[in-house]
């Protein structure tokens, strides 16, 4: 090829738009449709679950109408979600009822203990886990697994229960050291409800689960008597729904992390993403054994490759690479001309005075040659291609 020939154009190897799309499709289909059902799960869930356990609220898991049955009787419900309205509601003739008692942290809990062990009035714990029910109602232990079944018997004297009759007091199950306590509704000898006496005249209910109060369970089994005889022991009732946002949560030495505001099932959850990340991995892997070799679909003269090479080198600057290329290339053709093995083409000792010997020449001179440091710019280079192309042929030569 002359240098007037026109080159041809050159061709971009970078992937077309089309391609692109084609490729990622799949993926973007498979984050929308997850996109889309996360939304639609919440959107559920939110519609489903708004006011949980609030006395407001005519939601499935409201609790609104054991509230309007209780106003009947004469028992105010009063809602408050603050610590400290719910520290100056406790009183001889108050029930304090704490909906989701796990909501709140240690100190919240030892102050809340402080201020209704002596008031004289009714506490109700639902659902209380290990934790806050120890400080709660001291002497009252949550047992790690719950109750297999939802709807159980009393099996206990406490007045409230006997007229009540079965409940859907399944759930959390309880154990007491204390032996004047109410021990109720039991699954497998474990109690799901526990009353506690107080000296000052008041108790504390500890129930396992929260369907007694929920509007679409009240009016099965003996829900609604159970929960009225509760609930409407005293003229009022302060429903206490523990919030996130209440400024005692974040007290000295009480701040809350990260971690402690997620969602209890976060570490399952982020376990399971992994493993299917893992399953993903392992099901597109392409190279799982050894490289297969696979023939090239057309020809490619040698003189390409090399000159390809030789830009790269040169695009890298990389002159002690090209280098030791050359040189390892002219000892490995040389040696079986002098004698020497292939395997030993590498070692000056073996070589050199072969080489010597064959073209009577000096040894030092051959040793820089083909044994020398890298060449120190692109000139240098080129003599020293010179010089192993001069070598070879006069080795050669007959």
């Amino acid at each position: 090829m002359t240098l007037g020939t026109a080159l041809p154009a050159t061709t971009s190897t970078a992937p077309t738009t089309r391609q692109v799309w084609t490729r990622t499709r799949g993926i973007v289909l498979a984050v929308v449709l997850l996109l889309a059902g996360a939304v639609g799960i919440a959107v559920i869930r939110s519609d489903s679950r708004h006011g949980d356990l609030d006395p407001r609220s005519a939601d499935t898991y409201g609790s609104r109408a054991v509230a309007e049955l209780l106003a009947d009787r004469g028992v105010d419900t009063r809602v408050v979600t603050t610590l400290a309205d719910a520290q100056a509601a406790a009183g001889r003739d108050t029930t304090l009822l704490i909906a989701v008692p796990d909501l709140l942290t240690p100190r919240q809990q030892t102050r809340l203990r402080a201020s209704t062990a002596g008031s004289g009035g009714r506490t109700v714990l639902v659902a209380a886990g290990s934790a806050s029910v120890e400080r709660l109602a001291p002497g009252v232990t949550a047992d790690p697994a719950t109750s297999l079944k939802s709807t159980l018997n009393p099996h206990c004297d406490l007045a409230a229960a006997r007229r009540a009759g079965s409940a859907d007091t399944g759930g959390i199950r309880y154990t007491t050291t204390h032996l004047d306590a109410d021990s109720c509704y039991p699954s497998q000898r474990l109690a799901t409800l526990i009353r506690v006496p107080a000296a000052s005249g008041g108790d504390t209910v500890v129930l396992g689960a929260p369907d007694i109060l929920l509007n679409d369970r009240l009016d099965e089994q003996g829900n609604a008597s159970l929960a009225l005889q509760l609930l409407g022991s005293r003229p009022h009732l302060v429903w206490y729904l523990p919030s996130l946002s209440d400024s005692s949560a974040t007290g000295t030495g009480e701040q809350k992390s990260l971690f402690d505001l997620l969602p209890s099932g976060w570490l399952w959850g982020t376990l399971q993403l992994f493993i299917a990340a893992g399953l993903a991995a392992f099901w597109r892997a392409r190279r799982l054994g050894p490289l297969v070799p696979e023939r090239l679909p057309v020809a490619i003269r040698a003189s390409e490759t090399v000159e390809g090479r030789s830009r790269l080198y040169r695009k890298a600057n990389a002159r002690d690479r090209a280098a030791a290329a050359l040189r390892s290339t002219t000892r490995t053709r040389l040696a079986p001309l002098v004698g020497v093995p292939v395997s030993q083409a590498h070692a000056p000792e073996a070589l050199l005075p072969a080489l010597s010997a064959h073209l009577h020449g000096d040894g030092q001179t051959l040793h820089s040659l083909l044994f020398g440091p890298p060449p120190g710019d692109d000139e240098a280079l080129i003599a020293l291609t010179d010089q192993l192309d001069a070598l070879e042929r006069e080795v050669r030569r007959p």
